[in-house]
């Protein structure tokens, strides 16, 4: 027998339609209930969320502020909030002071990792596919791509955050040179955001919207972790955007928003809801 998990009350929203809104979230029921879509059920008394109480957030606003989504989850290196544009600053950095991530680590040749924000969860998919929308962006650009800053989707330990050419996102993996105008690895899937005609977001750049997808995973249970740390450092923040409901059974015929309006219904009601199995 299933019930339905709602978490509820109300928030008061701005509704600058031109802004990035974020407001932080710590609540890791929360978070997965924001990105929950059609065809997936999320065990919600699996849900674990790593990171300090500024780190994660949900926003709106994405899409007038140039990053290609409107609304969703935002998982960060440092504050979440400090996500908010114009760019004014370029080494935007929080130390969180907490550990880093193994699995990150592993994927960037054994660099050691730092602050890391993870949200783990088990769930099961009703159609055997998995679908998720997301956009990685960093400070570290386009000065210090030797860092490295990684982000990882881990399905049943497997990382299918990937970028175009098939290497993992990172800042060294996605970007257009030192200049951020100049060529690079996936540089045709990178935004600078250090011109004069800057997306109004604080990030110095970030990727075009990328659609992992992980096809024939069959009945039962599975393993999800979202993950991103600093790289041989523990500071300037990185973040990965993640789709409200894009983490879904049913693959996406295009990256068009949702109405901006039933964006701000459901951040401001916070409503998000999430299926379990009764015990």
């Amino acid at each position: 027998m299933k019930k339905l998990f709602v978490l509820g009350g109300l928030l008061a929203v701005a509704t600058n339609s031109h802004a990035l809104v974020v407001i932080t979230v710590s609540d890791g029921n929360v978070l997965a209930g924001n990105i929950a879509g059609s065809g997936v059920t999320i065990d919600s008394a699996s849900i674990n969320y790593i990171g300090a109480n500024t780190q994660g957030g949900v926003f709106t606003g994405g899409i007038a502020s140039g990053i290609g989504i409107e609304s969703g989850i935002l998982l960060t290196t440092g504050d979440a909030s400090a996500a908010v544009g114009p760019n004014s600053s370029g080494v935007t950095s929080t130390t969180v002071g907490t550990a880093g991530d193994t699995g990150l680590s592993a994927q960037i040749g054994g660099v050691s990792t730092n602050d890391a924000n993870v949200l783990e969860f088990n769930f099961t998919t009703s159609t055997g596919d998995l679908f998720f929308d997301f956009v990685f962006a960093s400070d570290e650009y386009n000065e210090f791509l030797n860092f490295n800053d990684p982000f990882g989707l881990f399905v049943d330990g497997v990382n299918y955050a990937l970028a175009p050419d098939g290497q993992i996102v990172s800042v060294g993996s996605v970007n257009c040179g030192t200049t951020g105008t100049d060529t690079g690895p996936n540089c045709s899937s990178f935004n600078n955001n250090t011109t004069t005609n800057a997306f109004n977001i604080e990030y110095d750049g970030f990727t075009d919207v990328f659609t992992a997808s992980v096809l024939g995973l069959g009945a039962g249970s599975h393993t999800m972790k979202f993950a991103i740390a600093d790289a041989g450092d523990d500071s300037i923040d990185s973040a990965v955007f993640i789709k409200a409901g894009s983490f879904s059974g049913v693959n996406p015929t295009n990256n068009v928003p949702e109405p901006a309006s039933l964006a701000l219904l459901s951040l401001g009601l916070l409503g998000f809801s999430i299926s379990r199995k009764q015990k």
